[in-house]
């Protein structure tokens, strides 16, 4: 997705670490490159990413360019790490190196929940590749130093610094089964930056750049590098990442708004949505169909309300995290919910969870936020 993913619910992952494998972060402080040392270090490690999609169902525009960045991580398997969103839905994406040498490249695999995806760049001769080792980023303080380097609005390699400011951070917005921590920098991150390093004073991969606030002040995240470096293994092995499916989303609910519920409980997680197709749907689980706001909070109303997962009463964030970060494909669930002044128990296998319409929409996108995205291609 990781030494702090403790709010990170869909990582029931044992992996290997990447063969380029992370860096401990110990020696930070010995860390003293400068912003352009870092760059002539790391910067032809980095590459710009173009990428085609052809959609064979419309008669207009059929045919969607865009780019981004990369990062070479693995010089002699010729991998390149980028964003999922970068070239999700391609039929055809190249690879242009530091040498200004644009190449074919293959998608070994990619996941949008994390918005990783890894390339092959088969006929890259190896000595053209500056492989960028990853960081130890559970290491990582706010205040350090960090530059990114990517391909903002289609200008090639270019470097801007800042520092981080703020690690763990969960965006509000995403459902709480899909949720991951960001590094979050105030170095800047334009359209174009997707799937660019963060870099650390040593030269090292931090982070990934995926996301920036529109209209702020230089507010962006980074997918962290340990959650990379751990899923990078399985997204070259099987092309996706295996996590099971738990078929609904939502949120918690606390006793302000139980009570405004007039339900017996407390606390609980609040069924907003089942997903279509999913295997709580065919548990018959209830999600909400009224839309209400409360304290600018808002909520969809008229679902099921799960107070037990597996037997753990769901009263904070943290026993939700706790409940769920042990399943995993083929597990069975077991949840105690409140439905319509009934308590009911629903029990189901867990199967791996299927790419999503949400997703192949670009699920992460949200609403506060743009991808640092890709830039269209308007050659």
């Amino acid at each position: 997705m990781l030494a702090r993913l403790t709010r990170s619910l869909a990582v029931a992952l044992s992996l290997a670490t990447v063969a380029c494998g992370t860096l401990p972060a110990s020696a930070e402080d010995a860390c003293s490159l400068s912003a352009s040392q870092v760059f002539d270090r790391a910067g032809d490690g980095v590459v710009s990413i173009s990428s085609t999609a052809i959609n064979p169902y419309s008669t207009t525009d059929r045919v969607a360019r865009s780019t981004g960045s990369g990062v070479v991580i693995d010089r002699r398997q010729r991998l390149v790490l980028t964003n999922a969103h970068v070239v999700m839905g391609a039929q055809y994406v190249t690879v242009t190196t530091a040498a200004e040498r644009t190449l074919d490249a293959d998608v070994l695999g990619l996941d949008p929940v994390f918005d990783l995806a890894v390339l092959r760049v088969e006929d890259a001769p190896r000595a053209s590749l500056t492989e960028i080792p990853l960081a130890d980023s559970a290491a990582v303080r706010v205040g350090q130093d960090v530059v990114a380097i990517g391909n903002p609005l289609g200008l090639g390699r270019t470097l801007s610094r800042g520092v981080i400011s703020a690690v763990d951070r969960v965006l509000p917005v995403a459902p709480y089964t899909m949720s991951q921590p960001y590094l979050q920098t105030d170095a800047a991150i334009n359209p174009g930056n997707s799937g660019g390093p963060l870099l650390d004073r040593c030269g090292r991969v931090v982070g990934i750049n995926t996301a920036a606030i529109e209209g702020a002040q230089n507010i962006g995240f980074a997918v962290p590098a340990d959650l990379a470096a751990q899923v990078i293994p399985q997204l070259v092995r099987d092309g996706r990442i295996t996590r099971p499916w738990l078929g609904f989303q939502g949120q918690l609910v606390d006793e302000g708004i139980a009570r405004l519920l007039r339900v017996p409980m407390t606390t609980g997680f609040l069924v907003e949505a089942v997903d279509p197709g999913g295997p709580a749907e065919a548990q018959g689980l209830r999600g909400g169909r009224m839309e209400v706001t409360v304290d600018g909070r808002s909520l969809l109303l008229g679902g099921d309300i799960i107070t037990h997962i597996n037997g753990r009463r769901i009263d904070d964030p943290e026993a939700l995290v706790q409940s769920l970060r042990p399943l995993d494909v083929g597990d069975t669930v077991r949840l105690q919910l409140f439905r319509l002044g009934r308590e009911l128990t629903v029990q189901y296998q867990l199967p791996e969870r299927p790419l999503l319409p949400s997703d192949m929409l670009g699920q992460a996108d949200l609403p506060t936020a743009a991808r640092a995205g890709t830039e269209p291609d308007t050659q």
